[in-house]
């Protein structure tokens, strides 16, 4: 029975805090005629009001800092389009680094800023002084200045937004809860509020502190928690100069806006307590919690430290209320996976700051199906179930929370939510010494410790970390014996109908046509020829097809295939991911393991590379994919998840005379460097054509019409604008990804992502060049403020001619 509402809107926004005025404001100055805004109470009444309003742009990817730069550039215009004052104040941000270790997070910052374009500078802690005088030195190393960021008046920018948007033609009713949400199968048609229902084409989820609540309306399962946080303003006793920059000593765990003669001052203290799981009650309003002193304690005390004034200044008021964090921090954007018009915004802790970009990112998305630049960092299809789970989901907020001014080590693990999905050979494994870390709520090994070593878990910056070692055994087992690599939490997906063959070879970019038993690696490309997913099709049988991709691109790369496919039933889909356990054998002497626990041949000339087949192992039934990340000789062997521990034990009894190992994600890492092997959402995306990052080898143009092919011929015929290429420095190199790119001293790209080649003893780093530079030899990649003489050479640096591979 079809939805009939007493009115109707097409685009219906639940939520009138900052971002859903921005959204409205921005959609009506678009050109979209049909906004409605539903607000539960009163605009700015959720969290907006009672935010600190510190704008801050730098971050650590290209895309996400644009975001943050358009906010500014709304900021800028805001005012003296609308008419109504917003008292944004653009006089810079400092960040001060009181240890050796922010320093070199913040100098990493500072060259991904360089590597951006993006205007920030390095000061030495007496510059620093000179533009916050009210700064005790002791223990500053260095600091940050941007010159562009500043602060704004939360209330006073959610009112510009709202006019802006009325005087484009958009309603804002205040007053209105949406209590219910109707759907007619993938759509969400319209809601229920106690004035009446309304319907809707589009719905879209801007309810900050109770989007969880307004996502179960829908049957959308969103990661986005409710925590408290404090800050406190002095008596306004301080006489300073207007220009006077904001700041921030996350060392000392404190952030600082100038106010009227006074500072307001936060932090994200350890141990703040979430709210109500996530789930506000819609009667809470302009409320503010009880002030936790013990806790304001943890960054007012180091603060003062830092500001000696504040010693003889009073506090005026002290401010603790529910924010929206995430179950990583960052905000949700996009369209939820399990609807077809059901978008959300939601999650921002930094929502004043992000307001702007994010408003006109959403309507991009909204009006052209597309954000206009790759938000993966940001998408709500990087969660999934396990996320949304209340206690699971509070656990990683709190976390997250706290962890906001922490230093953020290249490969820290979250320690918050730990266990939730294990393989079958989790308990094995952790025996044989497994380092593990999370992937998707997965247990993964990162790799395998000796003797108990306690200090392996220690990561640097500049410095190797402390796996290092461990990890170079691993990755040379892989090149020179044999290793088994658990790599069960894989996202598999089964397709499979009479129509399959026929959609998926529309869908794929490389050519599905082979007969059953053939794996083809390919990707997934929009309109535009961008990547939107890289992964590896086995064709089982010929209406019958098995997809493996990457554990934390399930939700994604699921949701775009189900987009695609036809609605007439002759195609269907299911995941697969908790049914196969998958371990990877691979190395020089994988097939003889193999060969001596298996009554099948597994020769050459049997089970060639790209095959796959059904196997016996041991007492078990496995498919075997002649496949892997490694550049190695190898399968991926997936199985049933009863006989993983029977399988591992048959072939690791096998494997003794030959040396087998464990390996673990790490040595991945190391291995696919090595290879040349790409990471989506690193060096490929949606914003890259398999032709710009040396993937032209799987867009299969003759094959006949497929999603991206007229624009991927079009690419090929004009030539690229830019190729991804690789590095290589001689010994270690600290590389993480994100490093400046330079020739004779000049910005010319940046690192996509970057490790050391164990095997190799190179430090090896991939990056897109300028089409004129790409077969120039000889760069600079800087780090830390050190320039490393870098060799552009071949992608592969590790068996080029893939006689190893597939031997």
């Amino acid at each position: 029975m079809s939805f009939k509402a007493d009115r109707h809107a097409r685009v219906v926004i639940i939520g009138g805090g900052v971002l859903g005025c921005s959204l409205a404001y921005h959609l009506a100055r678009a050109g979209e005629a049909e906004v409605l805004l539903l607000e539960k109470a009163q605009i700015t009444n959720g969290c907006t009001w009672h935010a600190a309003g510190l704008v801050g742009q730098l971050r650590g990817k290209r895309n996400l800092t644009r975001l943050m730069q358009d906010s500014v550039a709304v900021f800028d215009r805001l005012e003296s389009e609308t008419g109504q004052a917003i008292d944004w104040r653009k006089v810079g941000s400092l960040r001060l680094a009181s240890s050796p270790a922010r320093w070199s997070e913040i100098r990493r910052a500072m060259t991904q800023a360089r590597g951006f374009g993006f205007e920030c500078h390095s000061l030495s802690p007496a510059e620093a002084k000179r533009r916050f005088p009210y700064i005790e030195l002791d223990g500053v190393v260095g600091a940050a200045f941007i010159p562009s960021d500043g602060y704004v008046d939360p209330y006073a920018l959610t009112q510009a937004f709202a006019k802006g948007a009325r005087a484009k033609g958009a309603r804002i009713e205040e007053g209105v809860c949406v209590r219910d949400i109707v759907r007619e199968g993938r759509r969400a048609v319209g809601v229920v509020t106690e004035g009446g229902t309304i319907g809707c084409d589009i719905l879209v989820n801007c309810a900050g502190l109770w989007a969880k609540r307004i996502g179960e309306m829908a049957g959308v399962a969103l990661a986005a928690g409710v925590v408290e946080h404090q800050y406190f303003v002095t008596e306004k006793t301080l006489d300073f100069e207007p220009d006077l920059p904001t700041l921030r000593d996350p060392d000392k765990n404190f952030y600082l806006k100038p106010d009227v003669g006074a500072f307001a001052i936060g932090g994200w203290e350890d141990g703040t307590k979430g709210c109500w799981r996530g789930r506000p009650p819609f009667e809470f309003g302009r409320e503010l919690l009880d002030a936790n002193m013990d806790r304001l304690e943890l960054f007012a005390l180091p603060c003062a430290e830092r500001l000696p004034v504040l010693n003889d200044t009073g506090i005026q008021s002290v401010i603790n209320g529910p924010i929206p964090v995430s179950a990583d921090g960052e905000p949700i954007m996009g369209l939820a996976p399990e609807l077809d018009n059901f978008y959300v915004a939601c999650g921002f802790t930094a929502g004043i700051a992000a307001s702007g970009g994010a408003g006109h990112t959403m309507a991009n998305w909204i009006l052209h199906g597309d954000p206009g630049m790759d938000l993966w960092p940001f998408d709500v299809r990087r969660f999934g179930a396990p996320h949304a789970n209340a206690r699971y989901l509070e656990a990683r907020a709190i976390e997250a929370y706290g962890n906001y001014y922490k230093i953020h080590w290249p490969g820290e693990e979250s320690r918050a939510g730990r266990g939730l999905r294990r393989s079958p050979l989790y308990q094995r494994l952790k025996a044989h010494g497994a380092v593990y870390g999370a992937k998707f709520g997965w247990e993964r090994p990162n790799c395998f410790t000796w003797h108990g070593r306690e200090d392996i878990e220690r990561p640097s910056f500049e410095d190797k970390p402390g796996w290092f070692d461990t990890v170079g055994a691993e990755a040379h087992a892989i090149r020179e014996r044999v290793a088994l690599i658990d790599q069960s939490s894989f996202a598999k997906f089964e397709i499979q109908g009479p129509g399959a063959a026929r959609f998926l070879q529309g869908l794929a970019a490389n050519n599905l046509s082979s007969p059953p038993g053939r794996c083809v690696y390919t990707q997934l490309c929009n309109a535009k020829g961008g990547i939107e997913a890289d992964l590896t099709i086995m064709k089982l049988a010929e209406d019958r097809f098995y997809i493996v991709t990457g554990s934390g691109f399930g939700v994604r790369d699921g949701h775009w295939i189900r987009t695609h496919m036809p609605d007439d039933g002759s195609v269907q889909m299911r995941d697969a991911t908790a049914e196969r356990a998958v371990i990877n054998i691979c190395g020089p002497h994988a097939r003889e393991v193999l060969q001596a626990v298996t009554d099948e041949d597994v020769s050459n000339a049997a089970l060639p590379f790209l095959s796959v087949a059904e196997i016996g192992i041991g007492y078990a039934a496995v498919r075997a994919a002649r496949v892997g990340y490694v550049g190695e000789l190898g399968w991926e062997l997936h199985i049933p998840v009863e006989y993983a521990a029977h399988v591992y034990e048959t072939l690791m009894q096998a494997g003794q005379d030959f040396g087998i190992a464990n390996a673990g994600y790490r040595a991945i890492e190391s291995c696919r460097l090595e290879k040349g092997y790409l990471y989506w959402s690193a060096d490929i995306g949606p914003d890259d054509s398999p032709y710009e990052a040396g993937l032209g080898f799987c867009a299969a143009l003759d094959k006949g019409d497929f999603l991206g092919r007229e624009a991927l011929a079009a690419i090929k015929d004009k030539g690229v604008e830019r190729k991804l290429c690789s590095f290589t420095v001689e010994g270690f190199a600290p590389f993480h990804g994100g490093e400046a790119i330079l020739k004779d001293g000049t910005v010319v790209g940046q690192t996509t992502s970057a490790g050391f080649g164990h095997v190799l003893s190179k430090s090896i780093a991939f990056g897109y060049l300028p089409r004129d530079l790409a077969k120039e030899p000889s760069f600079e990649i800087e780090a830390f403020g050190t320039t490393y003489t870098a060799v552009r050479g071949p992608r592969c640096h590790y068996d080029p001619d893939n006689a190893r591979l597939k031997a």
